[in-house]
């Protein structure tokens, strides 16, 4: 069957690294779960998604397919798009920022030796050491970008060296002089007696969701999947950063609760709370006398807002303003918030002329 006939909605995920837990985990996360028997299968479905096919491939691989329009949507690291689809108008980078995998593209350098007093990628194109017969050897994993890279910060007699992985060894056996090379934490470069240097980071990277533009604009479905999939996503990065608290309030109204709570920042909400009585019973009559007050509250200031939500109100109104009187706080996590509208879909619709 020619590619062009298949039916089925190809999906390329990481087939092997760090990521690919992380890749998984977000697609459950969103309510998408990769239904896989083992590992070494290279092939998957995602049940809520029946006309989606998994596929699994390395980084280059995943580009490539996509620019070729092998594959229609794909999980992958920005700097894989930047070396291996760099400029090609076939591949829509349709979410930049999937909140993990995060890393960046670094020129490191030997820290004694002739590279001693070298701090910048600067001080290192004006040593005299490189020469066409004697160029500056450097080893990467990203040759396109590399050489790209040199050329525009002036270094010009430059030797690139191919290698997969285990870079930070080449330098301290002899086998290059430099690394260009992606960086986490750092704590792999010091441990070989490597630093970065000043303007050597070329870019910032994590994991992003993209799509062939042809599959998006001549096939219906394959658009449709990709919209479930981004305000799946969005969603729930947007949720995962707030917690949902609800809490009962003394307060003679609804309207005297929410003007405390309004009075404090942090537990404004989204939009403001949602207020609303708690009915009990009280000597045979059904009476409210607490409201629950409901907000979305950022995880970071989750603490405070409690002790806030916590705090028994005096008498006076000032002070009630401060400490607004909050008792048995709960707090929930937040799996997904829709926006009324799809706006940033609308947005990329508009951007890609789809």
């Amino acid at each position: 069957m020619q590619d062009s006939e298949r039916k089925k909605i190809r999906l390329g995920l990481l087939s092997k690294g760090c990521l690919v837990k992380e890749t998984l985990g977000l697609l459950k996360d969103c309510g998408l779960p990769v239904k896989r028997d083992n590992d070494r299968q290279y092939s998957a479905e995602i049940p809520r998604l029946p006309n989606v096919e998994v596929c699994f491939h390395r980084p280059k691989d995943i580009v490539t397919l996509l620019v070729s329009g092998h594959l229609d949507i794909g999980i992958v690291s920005s700097y894989a798009v930047s070396e291996y689809g760099p400029g090609n108008d076939d591949l829509i980078t349709v979410h930049d920022a999937l909140g993990y995998g995060h890393c960046h593209l670094s020129l490191a350098i030997p820290k004694n030796g002739i590279f001693e007093r070298i701090n910048s990628v600067k001080e290192l194109a004006q040593m005299s050491q490189w020469t066409e017969e004697n160029p500056l050897s450097v080893v990467t994993g990203l040759p396109n970008l590399g050489r790209k890279f040199m050329k525009e910060n002036g270094l010009k007699h430059v030797s690139i060296l191919t290698a997969d992985g285990a870079l930070e060894g080449f330098p301290q056996r002899g086998w290059a002089d430099v690394i260009f090379d992606l960086v986490s934490s750092g704590t792999t470069l010091r441990a070989n007696n490597l630093k970065e240097i000043e303007g050597g980071t070329v870019l910032v990277s994590q994991a992003v969701l993209v799509a062939n533009r042809k599959s998006l604009m001549q096939r219906e479905d394959v658009l449709d999947t990709t919209r479930q999939i981004f305000e799946r996503v969005e969603a729930h990065l947007k949720a995962v950063s707030q917690f949902m608290v609800t809490v009962n309030m003394r307060g003679r109204s609804a309207k005297e609760v929410t003007k405390r709570v309004l009075s404090q920042p942090s537990l404004s909400g989204l939009q403001g709370p949602t207020v609303g009585p708690v009915l009990c019973i009280s000597n045979g009559e059904v009476v409210a006398d607490h409201n629950a007050m409901v907000s979305c509250i950022p995880k970071k200031e989750l603490y405070s807002s409690v002790q806030q939500l916590r705090a028994v109100p005096f008498e006076h109104i000032e002070t009630i303003i401060m400490q607004i009187g909050g008792s048995r706080v709960l707090v929930s996590p937040s799996t997904y918030i829709f926006n009324e509208e799809a706006l940033g879909w609308q947005q990329l619709l508009s951007k890609f002329g789809l």
